[in-house]
């Protein structure tokens, strides 16, 4: 007999999962022991990340019970099948469960390749948001009326117990072989602090659907917000704007500006304007001719376009001196922005302000990160010291550097630096868009949507996790249109690279 080849578990998707909170899916059909053994490893590596190590060995015997009940009824479905039995009618559900257990383990085999080859499949979903996990085990057999009565009944019997001990000295019914495993599962949970109504059992869309929300370690929360904080005053040593932007957004802030003087400051500073002209002559905003003079950009982009390219150019100037340059976190931020602006332009070509901030709102969407991964040695020595001296874990202070809050961070950078509204709220939910205000959900949706794409296309992440209400917020209905999407987008990207 060959050897069993074991599932390598990739720990950079988990990774990336937990930073952008994104659903994490694993399909079987069969369940071989070698998917089992990936599926706890996944769990293991998931809830690690987290910090939640306290849980893994109470949820890793939950998951196990899940999958294995929604294999069995899949099982059970082809079973009745090829029994003739209609496993919706009481009767014949009674006559075909008195020998199912019996002739499906002798013959398993058998039973399990008519699954597969029916396409009755078995999926886990793990997911982290909005500080709350979510461990999902699906599988397209509905529940009946029957076997949904008796899952609740055994809900209802697992409240009788207070121990292990207690449930296994009972007589229970050995037709459902979940029986015993569902009350043992529930007492699980119950010594993690968790009670009935953090698991749930439904039936939606042809599946049957088995959920357990769990909160996040509060100290976790904490200590996380904590070190987000202090990262944000250890950072008043970042470098401010300079004060050519500074005085040029004071003049774009006062309606009684007039359009010369505000160019003339711009064309005072020649940095600024080789910087300004550069951006505003980039293929990204395909403009008809060149744009040679400030004036001339001035009135082509509005004054809401050059406050934005201000932020972008003193953003860029202002977080790359903080340290070593980094240069595909760059990359990413301009193909995000790239991606935004010629989104919105078709997406939202009527909404005037999400055409104009989604560029700037792009390029900035990782502020966060951008400045944990490029800053000083000496600047990421002073956070760790802060953390000794509030007694925070080191791996809490690992997490926020690899990317976990990174969104929280940003924004708070956003906030230090008087940022619009606007801006702010697309960095600090671009993994989130529901989260957004609502005057803010479609640019903070295109931002999420520019991103979530880029690391599409390099294989981060995979079509089921793109959030569902944002692709039909954008009427995407299918991968196939958004592949076309995407390659429209890295050719023109490219194009401009070149």
């Amino acid at each position: 007999m060959p050897p069993v080849k074991k599932v390598k578990l990739d720990l950079s998707k988990v990774k990336m999962a937990i930073r952008a909170g994104i659903p994490l899916s694993i399909t079987t059909y069969t369940l071989p022991h070698e998917m089992e053994v990936y599926m706890d490893s996944v769990l293991s590596a998931f809830l690690e990340e987290l910090n939640q190590n306290q849980m893994i060995e109470y949820l890793t015997y939950c998951l196990n019970e899940l999958v294995t009940n929604s294999k069995k009824a899949n099982t059970k479905r082809i079973f009745f099948k090829e029994k003739n039995l209609d496993i919706t009618n009481p009767k014949d559900y009674e006559t075909g469960m008195k020998s199912f257990k019996s002739e499906t383990l002798n013959n398993i085999k058998y039973y399990l390749k008519l699954q597969k080859n029916a396409g009755l499949y078995v999926k886990l979903i793990l997911q982290t948001r909005n500080n709350k996990i979510k461990i999902e085990v699906r599988n397209n057999s509905e529940l009946t009326v029957e076997e949904y009565k008796r899952m609740h009944d055994k809900l209802s019997r697992a409240q009788q117990y207070t121990s292990v001990d207690q449930a296994l000295e009972q007589i229970l019914d050995d037709t459902e072989g979940a029986g015993l495993g569902l009350i043992i599962m529930i007492l699980m949970l119950e010594k993690i602090g968790l009670t009935e109504e953090n698991f749930q059992i439904l039936s939606e869309g042809g599946e049957t659907i088995t959920r357990i929300i769990l909160p996040l370690n509060e100290k976790t929360q904490k200590d996380l917000s904590v070190v987000s904080h202090e990262f944000v005053k250890i950072i008043d040593e970042l470098p401010q704007f300079p004060d050519t932007i500074v005085k040029v957004n004071r003049l774009l802030n006062d309606p009684d500006s007039k359009m010369s003087e505000i160019a003339m400051l711009i064309s005072s500073d020649v940095s600024l304007t080789t910087d300004l002209l550069k951006l505003v002559n980039s293929a990204t905003f395909a403009l008809a001719s060149p744009c040679r003079s400030i004036a001339d950009a001035v009135k082509l982009v509005g004054i809401r376009g050059i406050k934005n390219m201000l932020i972008s150019v003193g953003s860029i100037n202002s977080l790359k001196s903080i340290g070593g340059e980094k240069k595909d976190l760059w990359t990413h931020a301009y193909r995000v922005a790239f991606y935004s602006y010629n989104l919105a332009r078709n997406f939202c070509a009527s909404e005037k302000a999400i055409v104009e901030d989604s560029y700037v709102c792009g390029l900035l969407h990782d502020m966060g990160k951008l400045v944990f991964e490029t800053a000083h040695p000496e600047l990421i020595n002073k956070i760790k010291d802060v953390c000794v001296q509030k007694g925070i874990p080191a791996n809490i202070f690992e997490k926020l550097v690899a990317g976990v809050n990174h969104g929280e961070v940003g924004a708070l950078i956003a906030e230090k630096w008087n940022f619009p509204d606007v801006m702010v709220s697309v960095i600090r939910h671009h993994h989130e868009p529901d989260m957004a205000q609502e005057d803010t959900k479609k640019i903070t949706s295109l931002v999420y949507l520019s991103d979530m794409l880029c690391h599409y296309q390099t294989g981060e992440v995979d079509y089921y996790q793109f959030d569902p209400e944002v692709l039909a917020l954008f009427h995407i209905t299918s991968e196939s249109q958004l592949q076309k999407i995407s390659e429209r987008l890295e050719k023109a990207f490219t194009a401009e690279e070149a």
